[in-house]
């Protein structure tokens, strides 16, 4: 009995010390990705695995700026198409997730509700999947970059690792790519066209877009000039408004862009 007990202890103690370690060095990580650039996410090893797999060329296309070297309307762009709410929210846009939960209850097709937070969390430190405890993975590191990283970084590591192409990661690579130039000239159709393929960047090819991307380009356009202006990105200091110096509230301007 007296050997069990010490056999548990011994198993508590390890248990404890392996939390320990993962706490602090989840903590590590996500301090000094605070300042150095992201160059490799799991994400890009996991295709990387895939195109092998597949007898495919390997391609990975990845090439890091700061966020004042991407034009801004790709944070603008983005915002519109992917999380409204970014500067508002604390990582979690409760409303969206609830409504999305309703809608999956009532039978309807399984949509996102995941914030630019969450899915720069999920990029970088995480894979892809629907399991609890992934989501439970990303919500921990959610918090932890809102609270340590701040909305500007967290944008500049979003654009900077999101998949957008077939070994395409980043504004740079999607720039040189398929608009043969530096992600701060992208314009704002450029930048729009971009946003619409993010649903499944595989799918659909912002150097070749469908009818079904042009109607989201032009909704995400639109939806550009309603929203408040952000303050990143390259020419963002020279950038007015459209909106003749009226501020739209964001919570006005949620975009419905299923279609």
């Amino acid at each position: 009995m007296k050997k069990m007990r010490i056999i548990i202890r011994r198993i508590a103690v390890w248990c404890r010390n392996l939390c320990l370690l993962a706490f602090l060095s989840s903590l590590l990580a996500v301090v000094v990705y605070r300042f150095v650039p992201v160059y490799f996410t799991p994400l890009m090893g996991i295709r990387l695995y895939e195109q092998w797999q597949a007898d495919k060329p390997l391609k990975l296309a990845h090439t890091w700026v700061p966020l004042s070297q991407i034009s801004h309307h790709l944070p603008q762009a983005v915002v519109a198409s992917e999380d409204n709410l970014f500067m508002d929210h604390n990582g979690f846009d409760i409303e969206q997730i609830q409504q999305a939960r309703e809608e999956a209850e009532r039978g309807k097709r399984v949509r996102g509700a995941s914030t630019i937070s969450q899915q720069t969390a999920k990029n970088v430190f995480l894979w892809p999947g629907k399991s609890y405890l992934r989501k439970g993975l990303e919500a921990y590191f959610t918090l932890l970059i809102e609270w340590i990283w701040g909305k500007e970084r967290i944008m500049e590591v979003y654009l900077n690792s999101i998949e957008m192409g077939e070994g395409i990661y980043g504004a740079q690579a999607v720039a040189k790519a398929h608009f043969q130039k530096e992600a701060s000239a992208l314009t704002k159709a450029e930048a729009a066209l971009i946003a619409a393929t993010l649903p499944n960047p595989r799918r659909f090819n912002s150097a070749k877009p469908s009818d079904y991307m042009r109607k989201r380009q032009a909704k995400i356009q639109s939806l550009m000039d309603k929203l408040l202006q952000l303050p990143f990105g390259y020419g963002a200091d020279d950038y007015k408004s459209p909106t003749k110096g009226t501020v739209k509230k964001r919570k006005k301007w949620r975009a419905d862009l299923a279609m």
